[in-house]
């Protein structure tokens, strides 16, 4: 049982409709697809699928054509439809949930393209250049490519809408009317896009009730942290009014810390901007507060970068790892690797790999004790490795089934200490380190701040590099890091003992 449930069975009456004590307690089970990523492959392969048709016809039909001519077309009504289509707004995933409309306007917009084209061909006088089978094949073809392709898109979203794949779970901070009418929002305009969970509020009963239509106040603002590491949690939206800037401030402080995007909604403020100003939940206009430090299609890159870097390096240091591993056997015996619970992703629990570096009998799995110089419980083998940081290389493993990557804040020991203090009692906002994956190496490595964290001043000088590289990612810097590791591990001011 998750750390939350006895307080999250607590506030859900026992008479609760069964849906609500669902939603709270899990609701819509397993990952969240990203609407973008939908949205952005479903166009790419409407795209070419349309692209392929003319092709296909094209080769079929006249195989001795003139290759650059209709090459040159299909890649302009390619673009012409796509552009027009995103114009139209049907590559939103909205756009996907009705039937009718939806294809009236996609082959309408099919439709015009070629009859833009056909007075084109006529305007500049090369209509004879281009068959008029190939012209009306593409055409009709692809008008039927489309309907399916689209029938085929709306089965999936609605599928995905129902599994909550699709939908943002989001939970309110705030209670009572103010609540109220922020729901009531949400149902009219973003009920197939949003996933409301239930609300937090540190008023009492009073002012916020337990119930606010059907969904229960869960607990107080800082019980959504232990939520959040329990439950998939994509939104949260604060229900306060602007002016209330010191209560707002209060709650951003205890909420910065997790992997979500945090929203004050502007639906109490009588001032209105330009809808650039805000961003929207159906028709509900938000203020963005915090982001999600990597996503969409962020996420997607940087799998690409960690799967494709960890599984070249493991075949490229192969021959280390073996020498390694055949180092630490014939010298100390017992296992060649030490596995280690560490706090990943959203404070999940990790069990990380390394190389061993003590004595069987000195192995250290909690760090309650630092490793420090000449330190006795080190084999001679263990104190090269880890001087040069091959006691990490198994980690690429880690990467490759997903715990770690190759870049980001360095996973830590559970009970690991500075001056006597667990890190997080030691930096205030240090779990905000895991709002992003932990890394093999970091932006901290190669400004010099790996190896021993004995002081207070080290410890929060990772971490405010840590933050760093969250709030200034790209894979841009995750490159950077990754050439500079090496050079940091030769020349740097801090080593590992």
């Amino acid at each position: 049982m998750n750390r939350f449930e006895p307080a999250l069975q607590s506030h859900i009456a026992a008479d609760a409709p069964p849906a609500a004590i669902a939603l709270a307690s899990g609701g819509s089970t397993g990952f969240g697809y990203s609407a973008a990523v939908v949205s952005g492959l479903a166009q790419l392969c409407e795209a070419l699928l349309l692209g392929a048709l003319g092709a296909v016809i094209f080769a079929v039909y006249l195989p001795d054509g003139a290759v650059p001519l209709y090459a040159s077309c299909i890649v302009a009504v390619m673009a012409l439809h796509n552009v027009t289509v995103n114009a139209l707004g049907m590559y939103r995933i909205a756009a996907y949930r009705p039937l009718f409309e939806q294809m009236g306007r996609v082959l309408g917009a099919w439709t015009a393209i070629f009859l833009l084209l056909i007075a084109f061909a006529f305007l500049a006088k090369v209509s004879d250049a281009y068959s008029r089978v190939w012209m009306v094949g593409w055409y009709a073809s692809g008008s039927v490519a489309l309907v399916a392709f689209r029938l085929g898109m709306r089965t999936l979203v609605l599928r995905w809408t129902r599994q909550g794949r699709l939908r943002r779970r989001t939970a309110i901070v705030g209670g009572g009317a103010d609540a109220q009418a922020l729901i009531s929002r949400i149902g009219a305009s973003a009920y197939n896009d949003i996933e409301l969970v239930g609300l937090f509020d540190d008023r009492n009963e009073e002012r916020s009730p337990a119930w606010v239509g059907p969904y229960p106040k869960l607990g107080r603002v800082a019980d959504v942290v232990d939520y959040a590491r329990g439950h998939r949690l994509d939104l949260i939206i604060v229900s306060l009014p602007p002016t209330a800037e010191t209560r707002v401030l209060e709650m951003l402080k205890e909420l910065w810390v997790l992997p979500v995007d945090i929203r004050l909604s502007a639906h109490l403020s009588k001032l209105r901007f330009a809808a650039r100003a805000y961003s929207f939940v159906g028709d509900l206009p938000l203020f963005d507060v915090i982001d999600k430090p990597i996503s969409d299609w962020n996420v997607i890159v940087k799998w690409l970068f960690d799967k494709s870097v960890a599984l070249a390096a493991l075949v490229a240091l192969s021959p280390v790892l073996i020498a390694t591993a055949l180092a630490v056997k014939v010298t100390s015996g017992g296992p060649v690797l030490f596995r280690q619970k560490r706090l990943g992703f959203n404070n999940e629990l990790i069990e990380v790999f390394k190389f061993r570096s003590m004595y069987l009998d000195e192995t250290d799995a909690d760090a309650d004790r630092l490793v420090t110089r000449d330190d006795p419980r080190v084999t001679p083998v263990g104190k090269f490795i880890r001087m040069t940081s091959i006691d990490e290389l198994p980690q690429l493993i880690n990467v490759v089934r997903g715990e770690l990557s190759i870049v980001g804040p360095r996973p830590h020991a559970l009970k690991a200490k500075a001056a006597d203090k667990l890190y997080h009692e030691a930096v205030d906002g240090y779990f905000a380190r895991h709002r992003v994956k932990p890394g093999i190496t970091g932006w901290a490595q190669i400004n010099g701040w790996r190896g021993e964290t004995n002081t207070l001043d080290k410890i929060t000088q990772r971490v405010n590099h840590d933050l760093y590289y969250i709030e200034n990612w790209s894979i841009l810097l995750d490159v950077y890091i990754l050439l500079m590791t090496p050079l940091a591990l030769v020349g740097g001011k801090s080593r590992a003992y």
